[in-house]
């Protein structure tokens, strides 16, 4: 089968900037800000004009007190043109991935030929918000509720923290204490070797910070630990049930920093003498009940593998988010 040039969809750059720890070295920046240090880093990279984007597709999930139009404060801080457009994408942990699809689609359809794609995300930016004043209040203490909790990690639906839903899975999966302590491990383990052997210098752009005493740079992520242990991981008490099995240890942190990708189409690559990283074959989504979403992905691989006609067996590397 043959593939149309101006309708096949590559990506020609991609840059992120360090994952900072929540209430961390990235902290007193937006995420539009850092947003805007990634798509003005990839651009850059790719080697075209900033007048060469045709549009701009960032997913942003805590979006509270961030201000109007997340992803066009990205674009512009970054130097793109007035006159290109951009549009921010909320699909919980899925925003950047889809964000992504929306650019490849955009290609495939004819509808643009070089499209920035990313996410961006400051949880430390999250405000506090304190609901029932714009009608006016008599008597009484009123609750601050975090954002970051509202916005980000509760079920709008089951009304309750989504830990509680990673409770569930693992009963469901079966899945032990000693599993996720294990597997929590081993993801700092090889972060920490990909950081002493340099492996993520190259998609990193350092981040210049001003503080009172002057600049500083980030440019690595904050959030693995060299020192973490079985035995550390196994001390923790369960985070969200008692007698659970979820910790703070082997659950996933709250962070900071942003991503951008270049996704044009190989005819756009060829014009401009880009050499693509990668060909987008295919995608696909998925979904559930609310309280089986992390077992979404299944669904989701399921539905490319019969789109693309594969088997799991033909993928060499599985990332799942």
């Amino acid at each position: 089968m043959t593939t149309d040039p101006r309708t096949t969809p590559v990506i020609v750059s991609a840059t992120r900037t360090p994952i900072g720890k929540f209430q961390g070295a990235l902290a007193s920046l937006t995420a539009p800000k850092l947003g805007a240090i990634a798509i003005r880093e990839a651009v850059k990279r790719a080697g075209i004009e900033p007048a060469a984007v045709e549009d701009v597709i960032v997913g942003h999930v805590v979006q509270g007190g961030a201000g109007q139009a997340p992803a066009r404060q990205a674009a512009l801080g970054a130097g793109l043109p007035g006159e290109v457009p951009a549009v921010t994408i909320n699909k919980v942990c899925g925003s950047g991935l889809k964000a992504v699809m929306l650019a490849a689609q955009a290609v495939k359809a004819g509808d643009a030929s070089c499209v920035v794609a990313g996410g961006q995300e400051s949880m430390s930016s999250a405000p506090y918000y304190l609901y029932g004043l714009r009608s006016g209040v008599k008597f009484g203490n009123q609750e601050l509720v975090d954002g970051v909790i509202r916005d980000g990690v509760w079920c709008s639906f089951g009304n309750q923290h989504m830990g509680n839903y990673a409770e569930y899975t693992a009963q469901k999966a079966g899945v032990s204490r000693e599993e996720q302590d294990r597997f929590a491990l081993e993801s700092h383990q090889k972060a920490v070797a990909a950081q002493q052997g340099c492996l993520f210098k190259a998609e990193i752009v350092p981040v210049e910070i001003e503080e009172r005493k002057g600049k500083i740079v980030v440019d690595k992520d904050e959030a693995p630990r060299a020192d973490t242990t079985l035995e550390t991981l196994a001390k923790l008490k369960p985070a969200f049930v008692k007698d659970g099995t979820v910790t703070a240890g082997n659950s996933p942190g709250l962070n900071d920093g942003a991503s951008a990708l270049v996704v044009t189409s190989v005819a756009f690559a060829q014009a401009h003498g880009l050499k693509p990283l990668a060909r987008i074959t295919g995608y696909a989504t998925g979904g559930g009940e609310p309280k089986d979403l992390f077992f979404a992905p299944i669904v989701a691989v399921r539905h490319l593998m019969a789109k693309e006609g594969t088997t799991i067996g033909d993928y060499d590397l599985v990332e799942a988010n």
